[in-house]
């Protein structure tokens, strides 16, 4: 019998290999920026040069076929290409963060009134104080002299008096007059990009950066000041025009603001509401929709469907794809100039983009439409990589385009749930055989897939998993996708399917109300360290897709153990330690023993809608896995008790004691028992006392049948001195007991009358009054406490100029150690090692960060 031939032999070519190469280039590009985005400070631009310029030669010469003979064995190996990709991400990476601060602020104009005239370049923000507007700077003018300024910043246009709330009609009616596009004359006061820092807290300056804003401040309104002055209309920014004018009718024909009353016609607070929803989905704002409803979207798992997000545009281009395709294969003659498959990809894509731009353009929907885009170019080149390479593709072209896209959650959950949706495409096919029946089945078990890879992930990233979120996310996608979106996009031509999307948007809201309220709805657990979450990622993703016997796959579960049980270290027995949170002009201690805890204070209210407690207390709660058993409020003032409806919400079981009256509108929430001189008690061996107020003074505040007594609440602030347990002999240190002292707003007589009745010793950390005010921290006071570390929790260049420069030599003078949160950002200090503390700001210190100027 013949013996078949052989094959003839295929000789490998450069062009053949190139594609197992470029893969392990494209690794070392995701490395290279992941590296360089750890910096603390940037190199010099000539290190960045080279870098960039070496990395991507030596790619180039690994590839690119050469005429003089064969190169050493080591050029193009997947070594040398994943070096060559690593150094040319970091210094390309490097280059374009050098050349962004180029443009920064100069100090010397913070807090200048500078007056300049630019194009507002995004539709206007509304807030419950006024607008907030991005403008694109074209000139500025600084007594008579021309000055540079950053091209883009954040300006907000108070309504009424600064900082205040204003009524609903002001606020639409400002936002209405200000238009995207136009040209204006404005005097306005700038500072640098300043957000609060606290560990495991939203990263704003993160944000700032990326989205290109250099500066943030407020337009000048004053009666002294020149009034705003519109100067004509441009055609620049058209997509932003046109969404504001698609925002605004949506606002104004389901949520119409009476002007009288500053209420929506008929007080539906539910139309409202909706409206917000059906807004966001069209334009993107997601300012439109209320707090309480962000609320509920986070604790079913929905938010992605509602913020424009990663897979809301997948799921529009999807449908796009869908409706393309059907609508060509209608045409023979389409057909035959370009199969109907082709075309569904490529107009799937593109209105993906148009829907994508149209809604504001943000940086999840840049990083879907590069990913959708780059998945089309492959096929339609006919190339048929495997799905790691096309997902490692896709990531690189992101990271490519925006490297600081690697810190964001939105990246991370888009690619790892691509990821999983790749590795299942093989069994969501076999599914899809069964028709009707396997299309449930598939998309059943890809939810669920899809759920329990990220859900460590989740908890990773934001310390909260919703336990209803499969259910409500299988109800929610078609819903949103099939039924609203189209509503609320189609309303653009006809106006009254608003009002039908709106319809379909209260019974979906409903329902998600009920799954929110539910006591096991959402689980909140301590935030893991990151190989933690790797770890868990790996375990969800073995129990959930790999096709491995049951007994392989039972693997997984040591490694969900970590991210699930994650315990954050406690003091010991006897000891205690403080964390100042970063709250602006505001106070707020959170104070830790072995098995308690207690928040002193709860940060200021930043707007009606805006607190402490919901920005920052709350989730650096729950990120630290933190039950309070007290919640002691100093006085009465907003920017000490701002945060704590949102605190006692959050912490049900927690006790409310301080300086607040009987009519305070906390005591309807939870009945506060007053802090007076001489209460004790201990937790775990740590020793708190209340110094003041006296009982004479708290009663003499109380109202009374006559007129009300004309009393300051800082005089009547709580003053809580907390002592840890003796250290053991021999042990240096100031006192043989580490102690705190933390005074709220006490003032010059409260505090003479505290140093003469004895009531100060020396303490390692002192709360420093009233912000660092110069009405407080006397030199009476500095000399009977000698603290080591002296806080201050005040905001970055707040307008009372705490702290006030006389204050901070005071301190200095007695050689204590000034912290401040504007330059700290959350300090904390452990009673362990009294004579140590950690700045949030210098231990996750990044280049992107704000560095203020040391105080004078």
């Amino acid at each position: 019998m013949p013996q078949p031939s052989p094959a003839p032999a295929v000789l490998a070519t450069p062009a053949m290999a190139r594609p197992w190469r470029w893969p392990w280039w494209l690794a070392g590009v995701l490395a290279g920026a992941a590296l360089q985005l750890t910096q603390a400070a940037l190199w010099p631009l000539a290190a960045y040069a080279v870098a960039a310029l070496g990395g991507l030669l030596g790619a180039v010469a690994a590839v690119v076929p050469s005429g003089r003979g064969r190169r050493p064995a080591w050029c193009g190996s997947r070594g040398w290409m994943l070096a060559c990709g690593l150094v040319f991400m970091g210094g390309a990476t490097g280059l374009r963060a050098l050349l962004f601060l180029q443009g920064a602020l100069p100090p010397a104009l913070e807090g200048r009134d500078i007056a300049i005239v630019g194009v507002v370049a995004a539709m206007p923000q509304t807030g419950d104080s006024g607008v907030r507007l991005r403008m694109a700077v074209e000139s500025a003018v600084l007594d008579g002299q021309a000055v540079a300024v950053p091209p883009v910043i954040d300006v907000a246009w108070y309504v009424g008096t600064f900082g205040e709330a204003a009524g609903a009609a002001d606020v639409r009616r400002l936002s209405t007059q200000v238009q995207a596009g136009e040209r204006w004359r404005m005097t306005v006061r700038l500072k640098a990009p300043h957000g609060l820092r606290n560990p495991h807290g939203f990263d704003a300056e993160l944000a700032w950066w990326e989205q290109g804003v250099q500066a943030t401040g407020y337009v000048r309104t004053g009666a002294r000041d020149e009034p705003p002055r519109r100067l004509e209309a441009t055609w620049r920014y058209p997509v932003q025009r046109a969404r504001q004018a698609v925002r605004d009718a949506i606002l104004a024909h389901l949520a119409p603001v009476d002007a009288g009353t500053g209420l929506d016609d008929g007080g539906n607070a539910a139309r409202t509401r909706a409206a917000g929803v059906v807004a966001a989905l069209v334009t993107g704002d997601q300012r439109a929709i209320d707090r309480a409803d962000w609320d509920v979207f986070r604790a079913t798992g929905v938010a992605h469907l509602v913020s424009i997000s990663g897979l809301h545009i997948t799921l529009f281009a999807w449908l796009a794809a869908a409706g393309v395709g059907a609508l060509w294969r209608r045409v023979p003659r389409w057909c035959l100039a370009l199969p109907a498959p082709t075309a569904a990809l490529a107009g799937g894509v593109l209105l993906a983009w148009a829907y994508a731009v149209f809604s504001g353009w943000g940086v999840p929907a840049q990083r879907t439409v590069c990913m959708l885009a780059t998945v089309a170019l492959l096929r339609l080149s006919g190339r048929r990589w495997p799905w790691p390479q096309v997902w490692l593709l896709a990531c690189a072209v992101v990271v490519l385009a925006d490297p600081w896209a690697l810190l964001q959650a939105g990246f991370w959950l888009s690619f790892v749930a691509v990821a999983v949706l790749f590795a299942t495409d093989s069994i969501a096919k076999k599914a899809n055989e069964s028709r009707a029946s396997g299309r449930l089945a598939a998309m059943l078990r890809e939810q669920w897939v899809v759920t329990l890879a990220l859900t460590p992930l989740t908890l990773l990233l934001f310390g909260q998993v919703s336990v209803v979120g499969l259910l409500a996310n299988l109800v929610a996608i078609p819903w949103i996708t099939l039924v609203v979106t189209p509503l609320a996009l189609a309303g653009t031509l006809w106006a009254p399917l608003w009002t039908a999307a709106a319809w379909c948007v209260l019974p979906f809201a409903g329902l998600l109300q009920w799954l929110a309220a539910l006591p096991w709805a959402a689980v909140s657990l301590p935030a893991a360290p990151v190989w933690a979450g790797v770890a868990g990622v790996a375990g969800g993703t073995l129990l959930a897709f790999l096709r491995w016997p049951w007994p392989l796959r039972a693997l997984g579960v040591p490694l969900l153990i970590p991210v699930l049980w994650w315990q954050p270290h406690r003091p010991p027995p006897g000891q205690f330690d403080l964390l100042a949170a970063d709250v602006g002009q505001g106070q707020a201690v959170l104070v830790r023993t072995a098995r308690h805890a207690m928040l002193y204070d709860a940060g200021p209210r930043y707007g009606l809608d805006s607190d402490a407690g919901d920005r920052v207390l709350v989730p650096l709660l729950r990120s630290m896995g933190e039950r309070i058993d007290l919640l002691m409020l100093s006085h009465r003032d907003t920017d000490h008790t701002g945060g704590a409806a949102a605190v006692l919400a959050q912490q049900p079981q927690a006790g409310l004691m301080g300086s607040i009256e009987n009519e305070h509108a906390l005591q309807q929430l939870r009945p506060a028992a007053p802090c007076l001189a001489g209460q004790r008690w201990a937790w775990d061996g740590v020793l708190f006392e209340v110094l003041h107020p006296l009982e004479a003074q708290a009663q003499a505040s109380l109202p009374s049948d006559g007129p009300r007594p004309a009393v300051r609440p800082n005089t009547l602030s709580c003053v809580l001195r907390i002592t840890a347990a003796p250290a053991p002999q021999g042990t240096s240190g100031q006192g043989a007991a580490p102690s705190a002292l933390l005074v709220g707003d006490i003032e010059q007589a409260q505090e003479a009358a505290l140093v003469a009745r004895g009531a100060i010793a020396p303490v390692d950390v002192l709360l420093v009054p009233h912000h660092g005010s110069k009405t407080s921290s006397t030199p009476a006071l500095l000399d009977a406490a000698r603290p080591r570390t002296a806080l201050v929790q005040a905001g970055y260049r707040n307008r009372f100029g705490h702290p006030a420069p006389e204050v901070v030599s005071r301190y200095r003078e007695r050689g204590a150690v000034l912290l401040d949160s504007p330059r700290c950002g959350a300090a904390t200090w452990a009673s362990e090692s009294p004579g140590q503390w950690q700045c949030e700001r210098d231990a996750g210190r990044r280049y992107w960060h704000h560095a203020p100027a040391p105080l004078p």
